[in-house]
Parts: structure tokens; C-alpha cells; sequence
């Protein structure tokens, strides 16, 4: 039996790490959200998007490793074990996305940046559903 378990109708809190996770994937999501939207003012005239744009972009690369170090915490303590991975996975594409946006290739600098604004969007998301507050090897 398990002496762990709660009583009918008690709902667990997420625990620190998740809401670490959240947060941090969460103000990530933004970062990447503006990007677009700095590149189109730029692209339609204000010149001083840019600066930002890349101002942003350096950002984004810090969060990219905090959610990493929040990642292995959650990844470690109960959470699912491809958030992992796939915080790793977001931080070399922003990398690279920084390395073809600073060499001006758009051929590839486009493309990767929906790449990143989709993988950001899902991993955001999901760490706010009921699934990610669930231990790991536990089915609803």
C-alpha cells in the first residue's frame, strides 16, 4: 500500500520545480514572440528594430540557459524526461539562429526562427497543462 498517497478529492501542488519551468519557458515564449515583430519593423522602416532585435536575441540565449539548469531540476526531481532534451534542442537552434541572423542568411534564418517560435509555443503550453504536474511513469 501506498503510505504516500492523498486523500480522495485533495489536489497535490506543482511542485517548485514545475512552476520554475513555467515561468522560465514561459518568459522565454515571449522573448521569441517578439522577435518577429521586431524584424517587421525593421523590415518596414525603423531602422533601430535591429538593435533591439539582436538585444533580444542575446536574451533569449541567457534564458535559454536558465531553462536548461530548470530543466534539469525538473527533469531530476519527477518531471518528464524529454524536457530536457528539448530545452537543449532550443537552445542550439537559438544559437544558431543568432550565428545565420548575424551572417544576414535569411534562407535560413526564417525558417529556423518558426521552428523555434513553434517548439517554444508547444514546450509553453505544455508546461501549463495537468500532464506536466504529473510524476514521471504515472498515467492519468
Amino acid at each position: 500500500m501506498n503510505t504516500l498517497a492523498q486523500p480522495a478529492g485533495t489536489a497535490r501542488r506543482p511542485r517548485l520545480t514545475l512552476w520554475l519551468l513555467r515561468i522560465t519557458a514561459t518568459i522565454q515564449l515571449v522573448l521569441v514572440l517578439v522577435q518577429p515583430v521586431l524584424a517587421g519593423l525593421f523590415l518596414t522602416g525603423d531602422v533601430d528594430a535591429i538593435e533591439v532585435h539582436a538585444a533580444v536575441a542575446t536574451a533569449l540565449a541567457f534564458v535559454e540557459l536558465a531553462l536548461i539548469g530548470v530543466a534539469v531540476a525538473y527533469t531530476v526531481v519527477r518531471g518528464r524526461l524529454w524536457v530536457l532534451p528539448a530545452s537543449v534542442a532550443l537552445l542550439v537552434a537559438v544559437g544558431l539562429q543568432m550565428a545565420v541572423g548575424y551572417n544576414r542568411a535569411l534562407q535560413f534564418h526564417i525558417p529556423l526562427g518558426v521552428v523555434i517560435v513553434a517548439m517554444s509555443v508547444l514546450l509553453a503550453v505544455w508546461a501549463w497543462t495537468p500532464a506536466a504536474a504529473r510524476p514521471r511513469g504515472r498515467a492519468r
